[in-house]
């Protein structure tokens, strides 16, 4: 449990975080069950991605996510940012991550308008503050409902995670449907 419980941005429905980095080799090897898990995703839930900022690498790599959603392209990008990750190319400057987004197609120069950007900047300093309050300080980690924090290897496999983590949608989608039947 995480205490005391975060808000969620999403009304109404049951909010999955994953903390995430392209930088960790965990996290790579969990996209492909986080891809299926997400195809059936139940239409009482969301699921957003949380990039995490444990080292120097992590934060250029989030601050690079983050451009990539101002820009719309991050979605198109994602799987394509772990695999050229998983070959071990240095990340030490934004210039950087701005070559990589390159490599797919994104506009560089737009590409670290974006990155630098208060918008940005200002979410990416957001995240770095919830870290702590979610307790995060590995990652992969998901986080359901505001409330719960898990881990593979806290359930014993991806499989028994994303099961647990069906059973606690459920449970939420029960207490919300109970809260709001109570005059």
């Amino acid at each position: 449990l995480i205490e005391p419980a975060q808000a969620t941005a999403t009304a109404g429905k049951v909010e999955v975080l994953e903390a995430f980095s392209y930088g960790c080799a965990a996290c790579s090897s969990a996209q492909p069950y986080v891809d299926r898990w997400k195809a059936n995703l139940p239409a009482n839930a969301t699921f957003a991605y949380l990039p995490v900022t444990f080292r120097p690498d992590f934060a250029l790599l989030a601050r690079g996510y983050l451009a990539a959603q101002a820009l719309g392209v991050a979605e198109r990008t994602h799987q394509p940012m772990f695999d050229a990750m998983r070959g071990g190319t240095p990340v030490t400057r934004i210039e950087d991550v701005a070559d990589l987004y390159a490599k797919l197609e994104v506009d560089r120069a737009q590409f670290l308008a974006a990155a630098s950007s208060f918008a940005v900047s200002t979410r990416l300093k957001r995240i770095e503050q919830s870290l702590p309050r979610y307790g995060i300080d590995s990652s992969p980690t998901f986080v359901v409902a505001g409330k719960y924090r898990l881990t593979a290897r806290m359930a014993g496999s991806y499989e028994r995670l994303f099961a647990v983590i069906d059973q606690l949608i459920a449970r939420e989608a029960q207490i919300t449907a109970a809260a709001a039947s109570t005059p």
